[in-house]
């Protein structure tokens, strides 16, 4: 789940965030009409939630997200409380490998990938092969073997 919701600061809704400079997870949320807004979200070691809305409600005007609005919010209060704090990364949990994967297919990245990210996966669970997209040449097979798939918290 983290993994989930960094990517939703790394490269969605929440990029706002990302301004900080410093490892971030979280997710936006806006209502019908933009009633309300938010951006819940936490860094290793602290949790913090924003909430815009009206008590009567009301919409906020178009266009008004919560990554346009709560994201921001919550972006200045984290800037100010990890101020002196170090950059801090999530903690990986024990079983857990990363892998750099294509974002648009969750496939495993060939060296060199452009725009490959990292993401989380149990032992076992790596995509096991390469596909191509249709038109092109296939990749060659991986991870078909146990000696293909990472170690517990390894990287690859």
């Amino acid at each position: 789940m983290v993994s989930i919701l960094q990517g939703a600061v790394d490269r969605g809704t929440g990029r706002r965030v990302s301004a900080v400079g410093k490892p971030h997870a979280g997710k936006t949320g806006t209502t019908n009409d933009s009633f309300d807004s938010w951006f819940l979200g936490f860094s290793p070691d602290l949790a913090v939630g924003v909430f815009v809305g009206f008590d009567e409600p009301k919409t906020l005007g178009s266009n008004e997200t919560g990554g346009t609005v709560a994201a921001p919010i919550f972006r200045d209060f984290m800037a100010d409380a990890l101020a002196d704090k170090p950059a801090t990364p999530f903690r990986i949990p024990p079983g857990i490998v990363m892998v750099r994967v294509i974002p648009e297919t969750g496939l495993v990245a060939p060296s060199g990938t452009r725009n490959a990210i990292l993401e989380a996966f149990k032992p076992g669970t790596v995509p096991a092969q390469r596909t191509a997209v249709v038109g092109s040449e296939p990749f060659s097979n991986f991870g078909n073997s146990p000696s293909d798939q990472p170690s517990a918290g390894g990287l690859y």
